[in-house]
């Protein structure tokens, strides 16, 4: 007989969170709810944090997540720190017990194959711990690597998890939230046609992009500060935090009303609005920001609000 619920289900999440070497991933993972963490390259030991020794064998770490998902109250939620690591550990048990001298040694792509069979039991234990209501952060460091789309000429450059290629889309498909966090930089072309990098501030992204994977399923802003007070409201519901409110909080108020509201906030002459626009090529510079339209306006001057400030900003310095 059919059993047919409605609404929403309240449950652990599952939480990926990924980035360059140093940009903080191990300290964000530590704000979540009571976390204990599973250190499997030693690099929290600068944190006061709770920890597990780190696993000596394959088979030791899926012996601890099970036994955290057994344990009632350990903790809330479970980091593993990091997912590369873990995926040398199956390297090793994998060459140990086929007696090879490397994963590529299998041949025709099988010891990634067995990598990609062991991995999958590591995310079946971990959901073990998601029916025992703990949420499950796993951290993985990313690297560069040049795509090309099937379907276009020419190939760029994006960030992916430090992974094999049978491993990361396993990890990407089980978790609830993919957040990459990064160091958010502006290109700024100066009046002699220079361009200098600015910016720098440590962020999290939360929506796919060409040059990155990410996804979340809680409504969130597409780039947040990188502070887990930013995203704590999907994992404590009676928390403070809630998300930011639209710059206006009249709704008789336009687009374009409350896009002057922002400039006078800021500062902003409409003058420095059309010129950042002009040079990125939307409009020609002579166009008055009335007739952008309430799309563009909402959907780019608005969402990208802080970023145009500093590159107004980062004008002015280069001009004094």
């Amino acid at each position: 007989m059919l059993n047919i619920t409605k609404g929403k289900i309240a449950r652990a999440q599952k939480v990926v969170i990924y980035g360059p070497e140093g940009i903080g991933k191990s300290s964000l993972a530590a704000r979540f709810p009571d976390p204990v963490i599973i250190d499997t390259e030693g690099g929290t030991a600068h944190m006061d944090v709770r920890r597990i020794d780190k696993p000596q064998s394959w088979e030791e770490l899926l012996a601890i997540v099970k036994e955290v998902a057994a344990t009632p109250g350990i903790c809330k939620t479970l980091v593993i720190d990091t997912a590369d690591w873990a995926e040398q550990l199956i390297t090793t048990y994998l060459c140990n017990k086929y007696k090879q001298n490397s994963i590529e040694s299998f041949g025709y792509g099988k010891g990634y194959t067995y990598m990609a069979e062991e991995f999958a039991r590591l995310l079946s234990a971990c959901d073990l711990c998601i029916a025992a209501g703990i949420h499950v952060v796993i951290t993985a460091h990313a690297k560069m690597r040049k795509f090309e789309q099937p379907d276009e000429m020419g190939a760029y450059d994006r960030w992916e998890m430090k992974l094999s290629k049978q491993t990361a889309p396993l990890l990407k498909e089980w978790c609830d939230m993919l957040l990459f966090c990064n160091y958010q930089t502006f290109v700024v072309t100066s009046e002699n046609d220079t361009k200098k990098a600015q910016g720098g501030k440590r962020v999290i992204y939360t929506a796919h992009h060409p040059a990155w994977d990410a996804k979340t399923r809680v409504a969130m802003p597409e780039v947040i500060d990188l502070d887990y007070a930013n995203i704590s409201f999907a994992f404590d519901p009676a928390g403070k935090k809630t998300q930011p409110a639209p710059p206006s909080a009249d709704p008789e108020d336009s687009v374009y009303d409350r896009f002057r509201q922002l400039m006078a906030e800021s500062g902003v002459t409409e003058d420095e609005v059309r010129k950042v626009v002009a040079d990125k090529g939307h409009f020609a510079i002579d166009v008055p920001v009335a007739r952008y339209g309430d799309k563009f306006i909402s959907g780019w001057l608005i969402k990208y609000w802080p970023q145009i400030v500093e590159i107004i900003d980062a004008g002015k310095t280069a001009r004094n």
